[in-house]
């Protein structure tokens, strides 16, 4: 899991979350954990695109946005190089 700060580089949002799963599956739980836990305090996502089948799931809560990625779709895409010159926040391996 990586926490990005993506302020001084962006204006689409202030963070990305980015995560990846090993499965199809596992994209699907993850991204239902995060809806279900934000939903209980009273938080909603604006926007979701993508399904686990695709192996890329986004969920935009405005200010934050949530990539989950299978595996190799997260190297294919590599979203942390495209935003390297984001400062990371947490890096969880």
């Amino acid at each position: 899991m990586l926490l990005l700060d993506i302020r001084p580089v962006s204006t689409i949002a202030d963070y990305f979350v980015i995560c990846s799963g090993a499965s199809e599956r596992q994209i699907e739980a993850i991204g239902e954990g995060i809806r279900t836990e934000l939903k209980e305090i009273g938080v909603r996502a604006l926007h979701r695109e993508g399904a686990a089948l695709s192996g890329w799931v986004l969920m935009d809560y405005g200010s934050v946005i949530v990539h989950v990625f299978l595996s190799q779709t997260r190297g294919y895409y590599n979203l942390e190089q495209l935003w390297q010159d984001a400062r990371t926040i947490v890096r969880v391996l």
